[in-house]
Order: structure tokens, then sequence, then C-alpha cells
């Protein structure tokens, strides 16, 4: 059987795949049923080693780094926002610790027109591929693959010695390949909207690698999770303990590789009784935009952005909407 699997763009499900892999034509192979096992629960499920929770210091590129500052009333400006999503599932062929791992990605930009969210550009991005340690992988099932028409993206670096590998340390490999094609989608979409459109996009997470769009005056990035907050000495005090519609001053910040952004935190509710977090989010945007004027104005846009609420999504303090429905959107395509 013919496979359509396409390894750039597009792709298989995995059940697909599974069918196809099961009735290759392999000399000397008949027993295709048993070359794979079910695949289990998806990997973004089960908990990876976390990041270490840690305080980094950015430059201040406002006068002074400890003031509060009332950023005004709610201003609706986002014209769209963009998301991705990613699913990974593990299967252990003919009982061997080598995880080949099926990813599934998708990135979509939905445009606000009328009230309501359209997909922008036609349709989303949609990728699929199996991700594992080609060397470490069996001859038979290389041989299978290759039958199918199905390619195996190789996790393992141009050089690196196939030894044994611990199979989490391969699960781990396989899962950040996975991430990156999802951040590669989400980076042909930014720069898309920002080399065509006028309006501002609401971009779910930083935007210092977001290539050309990290440069862009369209481009607001905005960061939900803290597990590395950019504060030092009294200005986390200043930042835990920011009121609803406030926001810290201004910083710097200069990824390795990446484009320099300017960020600052954002209270959008209330978080009276409750964790410090509660309502709390980093916007990024373009360093050579950076005003405290267009700081301000950015951070009313995102503040107008906090209803409708997206309830019953865990995230709901900070997450907007219209991310949201992005992620709702790409499950229901893709069935992730």
């Amino acid at each position: 059987m013919a496979s359509t699997y396409d390894f750039a763009v597009g792709g298989t499900s995995i059940r697909d795949a599974l069918r196809a892999l099961k009735n290759a034509s392999v000399p000397g192979d008949e027993s295709g049923s048993s070359i794979v096992t079910p695949a289990g629960p998806a990997l973004e499920l089960t908990p990876a080693d976390a990041t270490p929770p840690r305080l980094e210091p950015a430059e201040p590129i406002e006068s002074d780094p400890t003031a509060v500052r009332e950023v005004g009333e709610p201003v609706v400006a986002f014209a769209a926002f963009l998301d991705g999503i990613q699913t990974s599932r593990a299967l252990y062929p003919d009982g061997d610790s080598t995880p080949l791992v099926h990813g599934t990605v998708a990135a979509v930009i939905r445009q606000r027109a009328d009230r309501a969210l359209h997909t922008w550009g036609g349709a989303p991005l949609i990728s699929r591929a199996f991700h594992a340690p080609v060397a470490l992988l069996s001859p038979r099932l290389v041989a299978r693959f290759h039958a199918a028409n199905i390619p195996i993206e190789d996790t393992l670096e141009p050089g690196d010695a196939p030894d044994a590998r611990h199979p989490m340390e391969l699960l781990a490999l396989a899962r950040n390949a996975v991430q990156r094609r999802r951040e590669l989608l989400e980076i042909e979409l930014a720069e898309r909207w920002t080399d065509s459109e006028t309006a501002p996009l609401f971009v779910d997470g930083g935007i210092s690698g977001a290539g050309r769009a990290s440069q862009s005056v369209l481009s607001v990035g905005v960061v939900k999770s803290h597990r590395t907050l950019y504060t030092a000495g009294e200005s986390l005090a200043v930042i835990t303990a920011l009121k609803a519609a406030a926001r810290s001053a201004a910083f710097e910040i200069r990824p390795k590789y990446r484009s320099t952004v300017a960020s600052w935190y954002l209270r959008l509710r209330d978080a009276r009784g409750r964790d410090p977090f509660f309502g709390l989010v980093r916007v990024e945007i373009a360093r050579e935009s950076f005003t405290s004027a267009r700081a301000d104005e950015v951070s009313r846009w995102v503040l107008a952005e906090r209803s409708p609420v997206s309830l019953p999504d865990k995230r709901w303090s900070t997450m907007a909407y219209g991310i949201r429905d992005c992620e709702e959107y790409l499950r229901a395509l893709t069935g992730a």
C-alpha cells in the first residue's frame, strides 16, 4: 500500500501510518503485525523534566525599575491571534527500548471580524512525522518504513555515536524535535502575517524566536508561564504585588541566537487572596519599537482580551479567548 505521507508539511495520522507499516511488503519479513505496539498516551500529558524555577537579571530600559505604572482603560486593537499545538505518541517496536515517536503539530492564525473568529490564510498549517534515533532502530524496522514510503526524522545529530542511550533521554530528544517543528510552523505564520497585514497580532508566548516577525511592530507576545522571572532585588516584590491593570517597568531580554525584545509584566486580574502569579502575564514587543507610551498602549490592548473569559480552561486567568479558540480549533481538526 502506497503512503501519502508528507514529511515536510501535511503527513498522515498515526493510525494510517501503522496500517501502512503493517501492510508494507518487505522481502523476507512477513511479520508486520508485530512491528509496532499500540501507542500510549500523548507525551504532552506525561510529566517532563521541568526547568528549575530561576530569577534572570534583565537590563532595565525605563528610568525607575521599581516603579508601578497604571496603564489605563482597555482598548480593543488585536486583529488576530496565533497559537499552535503538538501531540506526541511513543511506540516501542518489537519490544525494543528505543522509542519511535509520532508527532502531530499544527498552528493557526484566527482573525477577528464582526465579533467572530475565522481562519486567516485559508487553512492552518499541519505537519506529522515520526522521530527516532535511526541508528538505534533495527534494520528490519527501517526497511519496513522504507517499504511503506514513510520517512523518519533522525533525532541524533550528525556525527553522534550510536551508543546505547537511556530511553527517557531518547524520548526527550524526540519530544524536543516535535516542539521545534511546531515552533517552525508558528514562525512561518507570524512572518506571513507581518509581511502582508497592517494590524496587530496577538502571539501566544514570546516573540524573540519569531524570525522577521520578532522585529515587527505588529507582533505582540504574551507569556503566561513564569518559571523564569526576569527580575532581581526589589523588583520581584513589585511584580508580584502588581494590581489589576498595572504593569512593571520594562526591561530588555537578549536571548542567545534570538532577537532582542522589550518586555514587562502586566496584571490582568485582581490577585487578592490568590497566588502571586494569578492573572500575571509578561508582554514582549520588538525592542526598536519600545517607548513607555507604547508599552502602556499595548498593555491596554492585552487587557481588552480578558473578556470573554476562557473558561473552562484552567489557565483562564491569563489566557485570551482568541488563543483558546486557536487551540480548540486545532484539536478538533487534528484529533489531538
